[in-house]
């Protein structure tokens, strides 16, 4: 195999492991020549002093995710093309894939010295910097607009068709309807779509269509001038305006008022509006992405949404699959969210029974329930590593029956062995009785972990308001909560 287009050379860092010389030799086999470096600082001046226009980084990590941050932030800001090849321990599936996600252009295994396995990390590391496309794809990339694309956990093989399906789409300037249940990710592909478009330098705005009253929607959306009613004591822009050059994103499309729609539809149709109470037509060059949970057919059928409308927002329309449709990307999701918040500068962990639980539960709130779990985890465990009693679901007989599981071994089970559903997990206290103390438990962590009761109800997914309410049934026969009502 010809090695003439792999770099013979790589910047090296591994603050944890010495690289030997048998290590040396087997990367010079694969036509690996490295320059070790100690530190961030020192590896800022090697990058620096390269005398090409390309570098190619080559980090191993314990399982230290700032360090992985801050190597990834260093390489991103140098003037020359620079990648990142990281290596990690073979158990380290979580950090691996956000590695990938937040940029790094290969991941290999840190006891592989194999000449292949460099080889290929050499050859991604040189298609990344070429902006060429690998022999063998790696995650979906953005395609090249000269706009950086968000880190986006789509690692099922549903969602990456999604992603490159999406991407390919933001290069035309059309509308498009992204559809999908509550809570799945539709905001999350509609800044993708954005992001990845030639627009991606302008401002993406966002209004909900169900969260405000007609007559406040409409200024909302179009504006008016100073005058146009009691109270305009100055000109507004309207969302319109503010997307300027940019990307209008309207969800829950389907909740907006018939009368709203019909304005909606002509400003769409001629690219430009009047503010209330003006009279000049100003220009619009704005893209509008519209979201919907509703069955908008069917709401044309029951004349409560617009046909000639709905034709106008879905030139081409995308559907975001329900989380329990792709559940490759739970764990990787659940990494990304653990990975925000560490304690004590330790990364977080999940045990094996605890990931074969989340695989098995169905996920009826999607990603916005993964995500109030993740946190009640947090909120729960005492160190970095959540188990199976650590994992409270928004329903009550799910927490019930996790909280009544015998507890996980020490060590992951075997990928072998049969995933546990939860008609196996052992029943021996009264529903009602476990419910309320798992409750109790949950409520007590939240509030001992917060400086509010606001701040408290929000780790745990609910309302100030629910939270009041649980506080009082539970005050008379939990007398420790009254501390903190």
């Amino acid at each position: 195999m010809s090695l003439s287009p792999v770099p013979s050379q790589a910047l090296w860092l591994d603050p944890f492991r010495p690289l030997a010389a048998a290590d040396r030799a087997a990367l010079a086999a694969a036509g690996l020549d490295v320059l070790v470096v100690s530190t961030l600082d020192a590896l800022q001046a090697a990058i620096a002093a390269a005398p090409r226009q390309t570098a190619t980084v080559v980090l191993g990590l314990g399982a230290d995710i700032a360090l992985l941050q801050d190597t990834l932030a260093l390489v991103q800001n140098t003037a020359c093309a620079t990648t990142l090849v990281c290596r990690l321990e073979r158990r380290q599936l979580e950090l691996a894939v956000l590695a990938m996600h937040e940029g790094a252009c290969h991941v290999l295994a840190a006891d592989d010295w194999s000449a292949a396995a460099w080889r290929l990390a050499l050859q991604r590391a040189t298609a990344a910097a070429s902006n060429t496309a690998p022999a063998s794809p790696p995650l979906p990339l953005a395609p090249n607009t000269g706009a950086a694309v968000r880190s986006v956990v789509y690692v099922d093989p549903v969602s990456r068709n999604l992603l490159a399906l999406a991407q390919r789409v933001a290069q035309a300037p059309v509308a498009v309807l992204v559809e999908g249940p509550t809570g799945s990710g539709k905001e999350v592909l509609a800044r993708v779509l954005h992001e990845s478009s030639a627009a991606a330098n302008g401002p993406f705005i966002g209004l909900n269509c169900a969260a405000l009253p007609e007559h406040m929607m409409e200024d909302m959306l179009f504006g008016h001038e100073k005058g146009a009613f009691t109270g305009a004591v100055k000109e507004h822009r309207g969302l319109f305006e503010q997307a300027q050059g940019g990307t209008l994103f309207l969800d829950e499309i389907g909740e907006l008022p018939l009368a709203l729609q019909a304005k909606l539809l002509r400003v769409l149709q001629e690219r430009s509006l009047v503010r209330l109470g003006g009279e000049r037509a100003i220009a619009l060059d704005v893209r509008v992405v519209a979201a919907t949970n509703k069955n908008l057919r069917e709401q044309i059928a029951q004349r409560q949404f617009r046909e000639d409308l709905y034709f106008r927002l879905s030139t081409f329309k995308l559907r975001v699959p329900a989380l329990a449709e792709r559940s490759g990307d739970i764990l990787p999701l659940a990494a990304r969210l653990l990975s925000r918040h560490m304690r004590a500068n330790q990364p977080w962990s999940l045990s094996g029974d605890a990931q074969r639980l989340l695989l098995s539960y169905p996920w009826p709130g999607n990603v916005r329930e993964l995500e109030n779990v993740v946190q009640r985890a947090m909120v729960l465990c005492a160190g970095t590593h959540i188990d199976t009693q650590h994992l409270m679901f928004d329903d009550a007989s799910t927490s019930f029956l996790l909280a009544m599981a015998p507890p996980a071994s020490p060590e992951p089970m075997p990928t072998s062995a049969p995933v546990p559903t939860l008609a196996h997990a052992a029943v021996t206290a009264p529903l009602q009785t476990t419910v309320k103390h798992s409750e109790h438990h949950a409520i007590r962590a939240a509030l001992d972990a917060s400086r509010s009761r606001e701040e408290a109800a929000q780790k745990l997914g609910i309302s100030p308001r629910t939270l009041r309410y649980k506080l009082a049934r539970l005050r008379d026969t939990a007398p420790g909560l009254s501390a903190h009502s």
